[in-house]
């Protein structure tokens, strides 16, 4: 799925063991791809290959993700929080010898790739975001609607072991329950794929990563997020938004109007899929992708 890319991993420095695991191919300017919730970096096979005619591509497994480390749970889910996860990004892509770079990210790595974005500004010259509207204004906004549809948002919350355990006990069947009720169903998902994100699901310590990263976004992320608008911090490089038409994002928020508040030089629309774009809508992806990383 991702011919003449090199699988490699990358110990980061520091005192405790910290690997990341990555794909990288092609040559030209870096772009860093980051996926979500509960896939992998696999997710982007439709467009890495093409984008590696112009790019030297870097996708990432997120910690706690993937092949990547299992950052170890704390009690203010500080070592799952956005920055904390942005920082080792950043430190990967350093290793790499890669840098400023751009980044293409979809719904958890979207949040980590906003806060890389305002927390590393030299770092990153241009952002394309997939399917997500700014994690504060989305609990801010929650609804009914929202709670009902994104319901893995308030069950990986809840305090530990019970989330832990009740996905441990099968973990392939709370994957397929997350991706299969969205608008595309399973079928949206080559099996290559799918079986790789089975597999990873079921390593030892994604459960507790997956729980913690959420708890993060519920908790220290806000912190964070509350200070930049206290601040007056905002995304300043360009930014991309897209969204999936037929997705929950869509149907609960105001995605533009929510990332303009957040962000100086915002553009955007919809596409005619769910919220898994990169593996319903590839070739829509793809080209949105060449138009705004040559610009």
């Amino acid at each position: 799925m991702f011919e003449r890319f090199e699988s490699r991993f990358i110990e980061l420095p520091g005192a405790s063991p910290r690997r990341m695991h990555v794909r990288v191919g092609g040559s030209g300017a870096p772009l860093l791809l980051l996926h979500g919730h509960p896939q992998t970096h696999v997710m982007w096979h439709g467009v890495a290959g093409s984008l590696a005619a112009r790019h030297t591509v870097v996708a990432v497994d997120l910690p706690g993700y993937g092949d990547s480390y299992r950052p170890p749970p704390d009690g203010q889910h500080l070592n799952h929080s956005k920055r904390r996860m942005a920082e080792d990004v950043d430190a990967t892509m350093q290793v790499l010898g890669l840098g400023p770079y751009a980044v293409c990210a979809h719904d958890r790595g979207a949040r980590v790739a906003h806060r890389l974005a305002v927390d590393r500004p030299e770092r990153v010259t241009r952002v394309m975001l997939l399917d997500i509207a700014p994690t504060l204004a989305m609990y801010e906004g929650t609804t009914e609607a929202f709670a009902r549809a994104y319901w893995h948002w308030f069950f990986l919350i809840q305090p530990a072991p019970l989330p832990e355990r009740l996905i441990e006990h099968d973990p392939v069947f709370y994957l397929r329950s997350v991706m299969g009720r969205r608008h595309a169903g399973l079928s949206a998902f080559d099996p290559r794929a799918l079986q790789e994100y089975e597999r990873c699901i079921a390593l030892s310590g994604s459960a507790a990563s997956m729980c913690e990263d959420y708890r993060a976004s519920a908790s220290i992320d806000l912190q964070h997020d509350r200070q930049d608008v206290a601040d007056g911090r905002r995304l300043e490089q360009p930014l991309r938004v897209l969204w999936g038409r037929h997705g929950v994002v869509d149907a609960c928020f105001d995605v533009m109007a929510l990332w303009q508040a957040r962000a100086s030089h915002v553009t955007g629309r919809s596409l005619d899929c769910g919220h898994y774009i990169a593996e319903e809508q590839p070739q829509a992806l793809l080209e949105e992708m060449q138009t705004f990383f040559q610009e």
